[in-house]
């Protein structure tokens, strides 16, 4: 029987996942590959992938998936690791720079531009950070946010606006497959997933991606949420519906 490959995301919010995995039965059953959020939706939509803790925003635009956990990468308020920085108050922000890892997270500050702040800035790739600049904002996704805290006069954080905007979690990636699993293979799968849930300070002790233990910790006792939910489920499909209202006006442009 060959092995199912499995496309995780090489981030601090998903070690314990990745801790579950490699400390269970499942390991002998998997090829797991480390990613960032968009490399791992490449690889479930061209097929190099079987399984992958998939960036919500493209899981429609696959040709066939399947949620198939009831654990996410998901935030009931703050979630730290998903934000905007500037220099600049929000409505003096004329240009937004877009960190490329993640659609989800773009999708969701031009969702928040548009509907919430009522602002109408310049979406663009970024490709750097000016620390001093004023009226441009950077939005920022995973472990390379704790850099650049305390670096800029403001900071909002994406998750956090979106609970002040539709009172709902937010969910940033799901565990999907591109087709139809075993449902025996998937029930282990998922007792070691949250195996890893259930020791998550054994797996900071194993990976930490360099950053502080204690802020580890608190990281994941305040910010992240993993249970795939009711609630959460509702703020999903209210993202995808915004979403795809978002892509429609890009292609009006």
């Amino acid at each position: 029987m060959s092995k199912v490959k499995v496309s995780a995301i090489s981030y601090l919010n998903t070690i314990p996942f990745i801790y579950g995995l490699q400390n269970s039965s499942i390991l002998s059953k998997i090829d797991i590959t480390f990613d960032v959020p968009s490399t791992c939706a490449k690889r479930l939509n061209d097929n190099t992938a079987d399984i992958g803790i998939v960036p919500v925003a493209v899981i429609p635009s696959l040709p066939e998936y399947h949620i198939i956990s009831n654990f996410c990468i998901g935030a009931k308020g703050k979630v730290r690791t998903v934000a905007l920085f500037s220099n600049s108050n929000i409505d003096r922000i004329k240009t937004i720079y877009l960190d490329n890892d993640s659609r989800t997270s773009a999708l969701l500050v031009q969702i928040l531009a548009h509907k919430y702040w009522k602002i109408t800035p310049e979406f663009k790739p970024l490709n750097h950070l000016d620390y001093g600049a004023e009226n441009v904002a950077y939005m920022l996704i995973g472990d390379k946010v704790f850099d650049a805290e305390n670096r800029f006069a403001y900071s909002f954080d994406l998750s956090d606006e979106w609970y002040k905007f539709k009172k709902m979690p937010f969910v940033f990636a799901t565990w999907t497959a591109n087709k139809k699993l075993n449902e025996d293979f998937l029930r282990e799968f998922n007792a070691a997933l949250a195996f890893g849930i259930n020791n998550i300070q054994d797996a900071i002790e194993q990976q930490s991606n360099g950053i502080d233990k204690n802020t580890a910790i608190e990281y994941f006792e305040k910010n992240i949420s993993f249970e795939f939910d009711s609630l959460k489920r509702q703020g999903l499909t209210e993202f995808w519906n915004l979403a795809l209202e978002e892509i429609k006006r890009d292609r009006v442009r």
